[in-house]
């Protein structure tokens, strides 16, 4: 079964975003706000997509308070991680903020909270899944 690594604070959030992707899209669901499992479970090969909340609330890597750019930031700078898709999931939907935290991060996709269409939500996780989002990338 294909796993999606959630890095998420609210634990509302991940139990929703969780059911979703099992319920609906059939995935397994790993999740985790702790860098430290985030980064050895991206590393363990598991995963195949990860959903990368912006704000973090309770992360730290190396003792200091980090987000969801920053840990992302270390997938992408890791070569081990490096081509395991991020997508950001956040509240930000401001003009511009889209095209910021993708420059600031490298993340490779952009969801915005609340999931109002669950069936859109499981394809679009699919697509990076399934690396048909290379095929169809947008113009951030």
């Amino acid at each position: 079964m294909t796993t999606v690594l959630i890095v998420e604070d609210d634990p509302i959030n991940l139990k929703v975003f969780s059911k979703i992707l099992t319920k609906r899209g059939g995935l397994n669901v790993i999740g985790t706000e702790n860098v430290d499992e985030v980064l050895k479970v991206a590393n363990s090969g598991v995963t195949k997509v990860v959903l990368m909340d912006v704000s973090l609330s309770n992360s730290y890597y190396d003792g200091e308070p980090v987000d969801g750019i920053k840990i992302t930031q270390l997938l992408k700078a890791n070569p081990l991680t490096q081509d395991i898709p991020v997508v950001l999931i956040t509240a930000h939907a401001m003009e511009g903020d889209r095209e910021n935290f993708l420059n600031l991060s490298g993340a490779d996709g952009y969801i915005t909270k609340p999931i109002i269409n669950q069936d859109e939500f499981v394809r679009e996780v699919k697509t990076f899944i399934t690396g048909e989002w290379k095929l169809q990338e947008k113009d951030y």
